[in-house]
């Protein structure tokens, strides 16, 4: 495993990466409270097949990328961060996967510059439009939402962090390995750092109506996700015009990269392979 400093015109990004420099390019994003590592495996796996994979750590989580206001969340900004890196990494054109926010800035980055992408990969989030739909439309999503308004209160830092973090950990639901919890949390103590990564909820909601994809997708959903339902999942197929599949897991939590890391890299590989 590498560790990279990815300087761009925001600051510099720390990244994991494995690989030969010359492999076939493909950027991992992160989601909401995790780091690059949630990808550790994936990034493992695709590089000893000869693809260059590099997880970063996102806006706000990387010290290097951490303004305090607001607004430098939005997913404008979230989206230039991807091409930035990819400019510093020397890629005109790479695959991109996303779980969680992390999903959600790749899709918004397909839709806006599909020139740069040879192949999409979400995982857990559907398409921004098929979840404001879900939102508006079915009861279910909307309480399973209702965390997102809470995450924008200016006093949920403090409560998160209270008792050795414990609000905090039970955002994993015990789907993930204790050690690595530890690790989030100590990433999210430092000093802005849970502040940082609340601001990508509370930036706002992106301008306009993100259209239809046309980059051939993967859409991975798992049937225990407690944030994201079945009628925004299974709604995603329509706002994809590009080859499309998608991948139901059962019995999986949300936290797919590190509660299923075997099954959803054999489906990324699968995937890239077609292309």
């Amino acid at each position: 495993m590498d560790y990279l400093s990815i300087p761009t015109p925001a600051g510099s990004f720390d990244a994991i990466a494995a690989g030969p420099a010359d492999g076939r390019p493909v950027l991992l994003l992160h989601g909401f409270p995790e780091a690059a590592v949630s990808w550790e495996f994936q990034v493992s796996v695709l590089g000893a097949r000869g693809y260059r994979a590099v997880a970063p750590d996102q806006r706000g989580y990387s010290p290097g990328v951490r303004p305090e206001r607001p607004e430098a969340y939005t997913v404008t900004e979230l989206v230039a961060d991807v091409l930035a890196m990819a400019d510093e990494l020397g890629w005109q054109r790479f695959d991109l996967a996303g779980h969680d926010w992390g999903g959600a800035v790749a899709w918004w980055t397909a839709g806006e510059h599909p020139d740069r992408l040879r192949s999409l990969t979400v995982v857990s989030t559907p398409h921004p439009q098929a979840l404001s739909n879900a939102m508006r439309n079915d009861e279910d999503q909307h309480l399973r939402s209702q965390y997102m308004t809470e995450f924008r209160q200016r006093s949920v830092e403090r409560r998160m962090l209270a008792d050795d973090a414990e609000a905090l950990r039970r955002i994993f639901e015990w789907q993930v390995e204790p050690s690595r919890i530890d690790e989030y949390v100590r990433r999210l103590s430092e000093p802005g750092a849970l502040t940082a990564a609340l601001n990508w909820y509370r930036a706002g909601k992106p301008g306009g109506v993100l259209g239809k994809i046309e980059v051939p997708t993967l859409y991975v959903w798992s049937t225990e996700d407690v944030a994201f339902g079945s009628m925004a999942a299974l709604e995603t197929e329509h706002w994809v015009s590009g080859p499309y599949r998608f991948e139901m897991l059962e019995d999986v939590s949300h936290w797919v990269p590190e509660a299923a890391p075997e099954v959803l890299t054999e489906h990324l590989l699968r995937h890239l392979e077609a292309g």
